[in-house]
């Protein structure tokens, strides 16, 4: 199982390295790969005690970040290596200032994961959420360094539990140190499989996205935006696709002119800003990079950046979290953690913190325009049925924290075992 798993991940990379003639993305990917092993023969983890904390992309390094960062404080002595899969993450984090070093993780063959552990000399290993790359993990095992995974979810329908999965679900028996899991159904079912080093730590992000709301600064920009309409409502859509926006502008168009919409997309290259732009009229919308705008008259404030969307949710009235028509919702708990209910289209299922809120009555999923308008009209028309589903999600979100803390309680206790700290 070794070799196919090895063969798959060969094919991927030359897919990788074909794909990086025609997609900036992959192409950034294989120039990070090229340059890994240098950057890091020359970099200053691996000369003393270093802590590897790996993220396959931006959202699982969000996730990562408060075990870090409480990590970081516990233990000034150690150095920190940050590594991502993902351009996603190693673009906009490749400068983060808690750590000592930022890299892509070189694909996973034998030769490359033990180059890299033998060049890294990592003292402890934090992977987040569900990156397993079984020849590093093999790598680690083989010099006993303590390993863990957290923030994970485990379901029956995954590889680990097929027939074919065995040399995968081993790996997890002998290669982590501990596995933190974010529910019983996860720990119930690796325990029924035999891993029996798993306990329920909850999911980081609920440390994360508390944390980014008690420092969330004011924007002077967007209150002044708001505050030409001192009546009207807010609905900020985060991470908004093509078909939320549509739906968007049916509501904008029937809702009272001094309903206000903050609009943060998904993608904002200019093609799709310039179809934001005609969808919503050009005259109805202002660009967040043109700011002071003259015109009171616009209704939109289209966020055409990035790295700003979660704290700019402490002036929405509703929070309208997109990706429900596609793949599936983006992160909710941003808004939770300021009381702001969520709406979302219907591809949520897989996100537990979606079926926690709408069992909760603290956010509301629809499945076509008159839905979404029902929802909206409710939220911003009674004001119990609102202050109800705000109180649900600060709630729900003080209920879940800790997770860093338990996390990090459990590694002290078995680092100190074995003498590292």
């Amino acid at each position: 199982m070794r070799k196919l798993y090895t063969l798959g991940i060969l094919l991927y990379t030359l897919g990788v390295h074909i794909a990086a003639l025609f997609n900036s993305k992959a192409r950034q990917m294989t120039k990070g790969w090229k340059h890994t092993f240098g950057r890091l023969s020359i970099a200053p983890v691996g000369k003393e005690k270093t802590a590897w904390f790996h993220a396959s992309s931006l959202g699982e390094f969000e996730q990562a970040r408060p075990v870090l960062e409480a990590f970081r404080i516990q233990h000034p002595d150690f150095k920190i290596c940050v590594t991502f899969f993902s351009p996603s993450g190693y673009e906009v984090r490749k400068d983060y200032p808690q750590a000592d070093f930022v890299c892509y993780l070189p694909m996973d063959t034998p030769s490359n994961a033990a180059r890299f552990v033998n060049l890294l000399r990592p003292t402890v290993v934090f992977f987040a959420k569900y990156d397993f790359w079984f020849n590093y993990l093999e790598q680690l095992r083989l010099r006993e360094i303590p390993t863990y995974i957290f923030s994970s979810i485990f379901r029956p329908n995954q590889y680990f539990f097929k027939w074919y999965g065995i040399w995968f679900l081993r790996h997890l028996q002998r290669c982590f140190s501990h596995i933190f899991v974010q529910n019983q159904e996860s720990l119930e079912l690796l325990q029924s499989h035999g891993v029996q080093h798993v306990s329920i730590a909850g999911d980081t992000r609920f440390d994360r996205v508390h944390a980014i709301a008690l420092n969330a600064q004011p924007n002077p920009a967007v209150q002044t935006f708001l505050s030409r309409r001192p009546e009207g409502k807010t609905i900020l859509a985060g991470s908004s696709w093509e078909p939320d926006e549509t739906n968007l502008k049916h509501y904008l168009d029937y809702a009272s002119p001094s309903t206000t919409l903050i609009l943060a997309p998904h993608v904002i290259s200019s093609t799709h800003l310039d179809h934001i732009q005609s969808l919503f009229g050009r005259d109805n919308c202002t660009l967040y990079s043109q700011l002071p705008a003259t015109n009171n008259a616009t209704q939109v404030l289209i966020i055409d950046n990035i790295g700003m969307l979660a704290s700019l949710y402490q002036y929405a009235d509703i929070a309208y979290i997109g990706g429900g028509f596609g793949k599936g919702i983006h992160n909710i708990l941003e808004a939770v953690t300021f009381g702001k209910p969520v709406v979302f289209g219907p591809n949520y299922h897989k996100f537990k913190e979606a079926l926690d809120i709408i069992s909760l009555q603290g956010g509301y999923s629809y499945t076509d325009y008159s839905q979404l308008q029902t929802i909206l009209d409710t939220l911003l028309t009674d004001p119990d049925r609102y202050h109800a589903a705000s109180l649900t999600c600060t709630q729900y979100l003080n209920d879940n924290l800790g997770s860093t803390q338990r996390i990090l309680a459990l590694v002290q206790t078995q680092l100190t075992k074995y003498t590292i700290l």
